[in-house]
Formats: C-alpha cells, structure tokens, sequence
C-alpha cells in the first residue's frame, strides 16, 4: 500500500486551506460579496456573520483529515463535494450564473480525483 501522499491530494487539501484563509480575510475586513456566501452553500437566509464561521472550521477540518489521507478526510470530502455539486447545479440553473457552474466543475474534478486515488486513504496513520 502506498504512504506518499499524491500532489493531487495536496493541492486540494492547500486549495481547501487557502479558500479558508481568503473567507477569513473577507469577514476580519469587512469585504462585501457578489455572491452571499450563505446563497453558494445552500443556506440564503443564515446570517453572514454565523455561516462564515462554520465554513472556515469545515474546510479546515476538511483539510486537515485530507491531507493526512484519513479515512474520515476521505468520506467527509467526498460527502462535502457531492452535496456541494448539487447545491451548485441547482443555483446555477436557478440563477443562471458563471460561478455556481465553476464550483459545481469543481466538486466534479475533487470527487473523480479523489474517488481514483482512494486506496491511500485506507493507510490507517497517514503520512
């Protein structure tokens, strides 16, 4: 069985992180979304200033169990990715919008990438 961890992993796993970071620094600086935050994740009429908090713990954790290619980080990506694709799907049709399409790609390549390299996410310590 195969310990290294593919760079496919770690780009998704630093992608995850990085999109934490980039929603952290909207909320300390007060950025005003396009797009609520609340509409992309399925929830329009929860609060910014509750939803993006939650979002910033999830991808963190998210991230986390990803790259160490726990079994958790696994099921909790794949879950988190499909749910996103139809939460996208169903905005992008709904609102007609370039964004929603890009993420629902997104959760497409993240789901076929990591359902391909499952077999090192049954390693029971990780890397």
């Amino acid at each position: 069985m195969n310990t290294k961890r593919p760079k496919g992993v770690i780009f998704i796993g630093y992608f995850y992180i990085f999109g934490a970071i980039a929603i952290f620094i909207s909320l300390v600086s007060g950025v005003e979304q396009e797009i609520p935050i609340g509409l992309r994740f399925g929830v329009p009429s929860v609060p910014e200033h509750i939803i993006i908090p939650i979002v910033i713990v999830l991808s963190l954790i998210l991230a986390y169990g990803y790259l160490k290619l726990t079994k958790w980080g696994y099921w909790l990506i794949m879950l988190y990715s499909v749910v996103f694709l139809f939460i996208s799907f169903a905005l992008s049709i709904q609102y007609n919008s370039q964004p929603f399409i890009g993420n629902a790609i997104w959760s497409i390549i993240v789901l076929i990438y990591t359902y391909r390299k499952r077999n090192y996410f049954h390693c029971s310590n990780g890397v």
